[in-house]
């Protein structure tokens, strides 16, 4: 299981977890929800205290990744599997970002 904080404007706005490669699961911070002035990180993941689930990389998250010959370069200068699209997207979106979206990988002791 492999976890990243979302932080929308450098602020926590929730985890985004991948269970498996076929289930992944996002959740806003109770903070974050609670606070009115913070919007939702996306309008595909409108404010809830209920977890998102899905069977695949929310397509939010998989569009903040590079495509074709970027990618392929991206993998390889990382070795990261291609087709690992969470671990290259924890690789890749830790800074500058083309939103207000970075994520930065938590490591569970």
């Amino acid at each position: 299981m492999r976890k990243a904080a979302v932080y929308c404007n450098k602020v926590l706005a929730g985890t985004l977890t991948e269970v498996n490669r076929n289930h992944f699961v996002f959740r806003y911070e109770d903070s974050y929800f609670s606070n009115t002035t913070q919007p939702a990180i996306s309008l595909t993941l409108p404010k809830t205290r209920h977890e998102y689930t899905s069977g695949y990389l929310f397509p939010f998250f998989f569009n903040m990744l590079s495509e074709g010959a970027n990618r392929n370069l991206q993998a390889r200068q990382l070795r990261i599997d291609e087709e690992d699209h969470f671990g290259l997207l924890l690789a890749t979106a830790q800074v500058d970002t083309i939103g207000a979206i970075t994520l930065k990988p938590i490591v569970e002791q």
